[in-house]
């Protein structure tokens, strides 16, 4: 079953009633929100860099997981039943690019953090860091892998669909690394939400790897299966033979003929 999309004709009762929630909840909150920032602003002018950081440090995974996760959900077709697969595959596309953006800034933010400062060669080059060094190299040659695969997305029609399909391989590199990085770096992998964050996008992640997997060799395994069909020689149809005519091989005169050919040419050879 294929999702159909919804009745064009409803289209600005849902976008009304999506403008109406979105308001109630910024009406709600919105006056909390920014009194709580002002505090944190107050409390923490210093250290605002480095909470910044790591929020966008945390963004930017869930949508390196969330467009993984998409990207999997599209190739085993789990989503053909509820929605359509240019809207997924355009959410595919936009969480791979969101996620490489807040890495960037992630990246940027180093730069302004004064617990640990890092120059522009630290913040660019693997290794170089001064702060856990193999760590922090998994997290930028995570970003480097994931602008690759967010450029094979625009260069598609360029690079060929199997092209695009072995770049998008490098997804899965980009999403070992980006855990590795947050695990091994980050200052708040010892909080129990942060281990629940990462156990469940793993767990989603290789579950829905090996169903892709599964499936595929199913399919190959069906394939195999089929029989295949044999086309039988045609045989050819012998002439009619119309009733009361013998062919001309059979005929008494050509019989009478070959007779005394072969008495002349036995005649001479003899």
């Amino acid at each position: 079953m294929t999702f159909k999309g919804f009745d064009r004709r409803t289209r600005l009762t849902r976008w009304g009633l999506a403008a109406v929630a979105v308001g109630i909840v910024l009406g709600g909150t919105l006056p909390t929100v920014v009194h709580d920032l002002g505090v944190v602003w107050d409390a923490h002018r210093a250290s605002l860099p480095w909470l910044l950081e790591r929020l966008a440090a945390f963004l930017a995974y869930l949508a390196m997981t969330g467009s993984v996760v998409y990207g999997l959900m599209l190739s085993t077709k789990l989503l053909d039943a509820i929605a359509h697969r240019p809207v997924s595959f355009a959410l595919h596309q936009d969480l791979a690019a969101v996620g490489l953006g807040l890495a960037g800034v992630h990246g940027a933010l180093l730069g302004l953090d004064a617990t640990v400062p890092f120059s522009l060669p630290q913040m660019v080059v693997p290794g170089l860091a001064p702060y856990a060094p193999l760590a922090v190299a998994f997290g930028q040659l995570t970003f480097y892998v994931t602008a690759i695969v967010v450029a094979s997305f625009y260069a598609r029609r360029l690079i060929g669909q199997r092209a695009w399909r072995a770049l998008h391989v490098l997804t899965f590199l980009a999403f070992a690394g980006a855990t590795a990085h947050g695990i091994l770096a980050g200052t708040d992998s010892g909080a129990a939400w942060t281990w629940w964050m990462y156990t469940l996008s793993v767990t989603v992640v290789v579950f829905l790897f090996a169903y892709r997997l599964v499936m595929s060799f199913a399919r190959r395994g069906a394939s195999v299966r089929q029989p295949v069909l044999r086309r039988e020689p045609q045989q050819v149809a012998a002439p009619r033979q119309v009733e009361g005519h013998l062919p001309a091989h059979d005929r008494p005169a050509e019989l009478g003929r070959r007779v005394i050919a072969r008495e002349q040419l036995g005649g001479g050879l003899g």
